[in-house]
């Protein structure tokens, strides 16, 4: 346990912090003034008012306009209710504070509700299962969601959270740069790794542009490769790299498209988006998240499209890297109305079309729920994307995610992965920097 704990406290260390953003609410969802921090987080706290509910979330351009749409639409039905939100610095915020109230088996300080990242929750029931409250019994028709997407905050078969957005991954084109290969959007739609190599080759040596980049200090591209092809990195529990013949050749891809000129892997997260904003790729794919930082290009306008992503056997590829959830707190004392909101605003019920087409609208909050999904404002085309209606073509694809494997050390596995392709392209063989891995993330997971 004394390893669970230490990995649980730096948990905010190995995270990537891609999607994180600072900011200010506005006034009427400030802490009382006697409640500040000595960080710059702000402190969390709830309220005795029977009518209102406190939750905790960061990001002011992402999550925070996406609570206040539910706040506003709850309302509306329920004119008494109030909604304060207790904006973060980031998400570790969060985080920290679950892990010191559960320390100190006081959860007084805790807020009704917080938003948590999808790969961190079941490591916190895990190791703190009286910290949250189940939402079985809250109205909502689960099967409205993607199954991947619900598998994170379903713990043996128990529901404890509530999906906000949407983490399904996008491979998005520059298609005025293929048509001047010779190619469509179709021509890399349902191919396998192979083929988009000889695409991606071709694409280089005719623009100088790579099909595809990423961020090699928190590598997810084979998380998300893998994932594509319905595998895991972990088997009843245990980690299982050295002896994984798909990661085995998702590798060997990885290294292919590097010495090919197909892949461009940076030192680090600002080097990643510098590539796409400095338009130096042809080619992205990650979580949808990242669609604000493609279209910074403006001059780019209308020149890309999306689509799902290669595979190995060439079917089409559907993965979700990123996410997060709401949580109802062991601190949460007006519990029936905590799901009444949830379920009312995110959960499909009369509150969701609204609620998520103004998360869409203000914050660019893409839906899980499959029927919000189905709106007018979903089906609209979408400029930058040459008229795609892609927000509801991404709650098609995310509806197709297979459900694999998760596990508290994921990205304990992401970081020693990581290292393995540094090693690999180094000159290391792939199954001697498998191996590497294999042996360092079986340590950190010894109790």
């Amino acid at each position: 346990m004394k390893k669970k704990l230490v990995s649980l406290l730096l948990v905010g260390v190995l995270a990537m912090s891609a999607f994180i953003a600072c900011g200010k609410t506005d006034d009427s969802a400030e802490a009382p003034a006697d409640a500040e921090s000595e960080d710059s987080a702000a402190a969390m706290y709830t309220s005795d008012d029977e009518n209102t509910l406190t939750v905790a979330a960061w990001d002011a351009n992402f999550n925070i306009p996406a609570l206040k749409a539910a706040g506003e639409a709850f309302k509306k039905e329920n004119p008494d209710f109030n909604l304060e939100i207790i904006e973060q610095s980031q998400s570790e915020d969060i985080e920290n504070a679950v892990t010191t109230a559960a320390e100190a088996k006081d959860y007084s300080n805790l807020p009704d509700i917080v938003l948590f990242q999808d790969h961190y929750f079941q490591q916190y029931v895990t190791n703190y299962p009286d910290a949250w409250q189940d939402v079985d019994d809250a109205d909502i028709d689960w099967s409205d969601f993607g199954e991947e997407k619900l598998s994170f905050s379903t713990i043996d078969g128990t529901h404890y959270g509530l999906p906000v957005d949407n983490g399904t991954v996008i491979f998005a084109y520059r298609v005025d740069l293929l048509d001047e290969c010779g190619y469509t959007l179709d021509d890399v739609t349902g191919i396998t790794w192979d083929k988009f190599i000889e695409i991606g080759e071709q694409v280089y040596n005719k623009t100088g542009k790579y099909l595809l980049s990423m961020d090699g200090s928190g590598n997810d591209l084979p998380y998300m490769m893998l994932q594509a092809e319905g595998q895991s990195q972990f088997k009843d529990g245990k980690a299982v790299l050295a002896d994984n013949d798909t990661l085995v050749q998702i590798l060997e891809v990885i290294e292919e498209m590097q010495q090919k000129n197909v892949l461009l892997l940076e030192n680090d997260w600002d080097g990643y988006t510098n590539d796409i904003q400095k338009d130096m790729v042809a080619g992205v794919m990650n979580g949808n998240w990242i669609i604000p930082t493609i279209e910074q290009v403006t001059e780019n306008s209308g020149k890309w499209e999306i689509t799902s992503m290669p595979t190995l056997s060439g079917e089409e590829g559907y993965a979700s890297n990123g996410g997060s959830s709401l949580y109802i707190t062991a601190n949460c004392k007006k519990t029936d109305l905590a799901k009444e909101f949830l379920a009312y605003t995110f959960g499909g019920g009369e509150g969701s079309i609204e609620t998520y087409d103004n998360a869409l609208r203000d914050g660019g909050v893409i839906t899980t729920c499959i029927s919000a999904g189905q709106s007018d404002v979903y089906q609209e085309g979408v400029a930058y994307f040459n008229d795609q209606a892609i927000y509801a073509k991404i709650v098609e694809m995310g509806s197709h995610v297979k459900v694999v494997e998760q596990s508290d050390y994921h990205y304990t596995v992401r970081e020693n992965i990581s290292a393995a392709i540094t090693n690999i392209h180094n000159g290391t063989p792939v199954a001697d920097a498998l191996q590497q891995a294999q042996e360092e993330v079986d340590f950190a997971m010894e109790d």
